[in-house]
Parts: structure tokens; C-alpha cells; sequence
């Protein structure tokens, strides 16, 4: 790749920095104290480890609950929105093109924090995954409740299957996410970005209609009579 002359550009608000780090601490607890409740290795003990991940399941819940307050009241929404523009030429570029060293498709800018694998990627684990970890969470922990919240035909098995499987995707999606996160122009690009807030670009950087923030139409003047 041709050296290219960089700048910063405000990109991660205080919020959001402390959300990704918060979230982050909070899925490894839940993972090594999941899968050591699981019976995979020993480490705490099943009684630490059950009121750790216990206490940190009710943590990430009430957080991930201001997250989607913040979202909503920001309009930081719009960052998800899916899109299919460009979604071909991101995947080729993760596929092919950044093994041949060329520059990502879709740069990053304060209103186009994600590109559009990114969106769908992210808008999936908050939509679907993490909610879905979440309600299993919360009926493992009041499974002693069911039979008096007329739950009572529901499964434990299938239960524990479908918060088990919901780890490991988790898990694979955290392996990935740490994988990428050193594909920035430089190994640890990104990750400097979500500590200090300033994201390093190309100073040519072209930015698409799609990636700009919206403006709101201005009505057409009426004809003169």
C-alpha cells in the first residue's frame, strides 16, 4: 500500500468508548464464568463463578438497557440502519483486497462509523443475539419461579442449548472482531481510536452520499405567478 499522508478525525464520543470497554470487560466475565459453570475447566469455583456471572449478567443488562436509551435519544441509530451499497465490495475487500495490501472501500467518518458488513453484523448481535442471551439469562436465573409465572412446560435443556450456543457465537464473534480490529493501516489503529477517540484517515479520503449524514430536504420555492 502507497504511503498516504493521515489526519484525525473525532470519532468515538466519551459514551461510546466507555460502553465498548464496559461491554467488553462484562462478555469475559460471562464467557469464563459461563463456561466454567458449563463444567469446561475449573478456575473460580462453581459457586464464585455462578454469582460472578450472575452479577455481571445484571450488569450488562441494565447497561446495554442505557445503550439502546442512548441510541434512540442521540439518533446514533442511523448507524445501523442495514444497507446493501457497497456490501459486495466490503466483502471482496476482507476476502481479496486487504491480503493485496488496498485501501478499504468504505472509510470511516463521524456520521458512517460502519461500513455496511459492520451494520448488519452489529445489528444482528444487538437486535437478536444479545437479547436472546439475555431473556435465557434472565429464566436460567429465576428457574426455581417458572411453575408461579405459568412457565412451567418450558424446557431446561433446551434452555441451557440455546444460552450455550449463544456463547460460542458470541465468542466467535469476539475472535473475529479481535482479528479485524488489526487490519487498520496500522496493527493497532483501531484499537487506539476507541482509547483516545481520534480516528487516523486518509487525508484524500472520498466520502459517498450514503455514508453523510442525511440533511433534510429544503421545500422547492413556489412558482413565481
Amino acid at each position: 500500500m502507497a504511503t498516504q499522508k493521515m489526519e484525525n478525525i473525532y470519532l468515538y464520543s466519551r459514551y461510546e468508548r466507555f460502553w465498548h470497554w464496559l461491554q467488553t470487560i462484562l462478555i469475559l466475565m460471562l464467557l469464563v464464568t459461563g463456561f466454567e459453570i458449563h463444567g469446561s475447566f475449573k478456575l473460580l469455583g462453581f459457586k464464585a463463578a455462578t454469582e460472578i456471572h450472575n452479577w455481571c449478567g445484571i450488569a450488562w443488562l441494565i447497561a446495554f438497557a442505557f445503550f439502546v436509551f442512548w441510541l434512540f435519544t442521540t439518533g446514533e441509530w442511523r448507524q445501523y440502519v442495514p444497507t446493501t451499497r457497497k456490501m459486495f465490495v466490503v466483502i471482496r475487500y476482507y476476502m481479496y483486497g486487504i491480503f493485496r495490501g488496498e485501501s478499504h472501500p468504505v472509510p470511516k467518518r463521524k456520521h458512517a462509523k460502519h461500513n455496511p458488513l459492520q451494520r448488519l453484523v452489529y445489528l444482528s448481535l444487538a437486535a437478536a443475539l444479545l437479547p436472546v442471551q439475555m431473556v435465557t439469562g434472565i429464566l436460567f436465573w429465576g428457574y426455581n419461579s417458572w411453575p408461579e409465572l405459568g412457565l412451567g412446560g418450558l424446557s431446561l435443556g433446551v434452555m441451557a442449548m440455546v444460552h450455550l450456543a449463544g456463547a460460542f457465537a458470541i465468542l466467535s464473534f469476539l475472535i473475529v472482531h479481535v482479528y479485524m480490529i488489526t487490519a487498520g493501516h496500522t496493527i493497532f489503529a483501531h484499537t487506539r481510536a476507541m482509547i483516545t477517540r481520534w480516528e487516523e484517515v486518509a487525508e484524500d479520503t472520498r466520502i459517498e452520499d450514503w455514508e453523510r449524514k442525511q440533511r433534510k430536504r429544503q421545500p422547492k420555492p413556489a412558482p413565481a405567478v
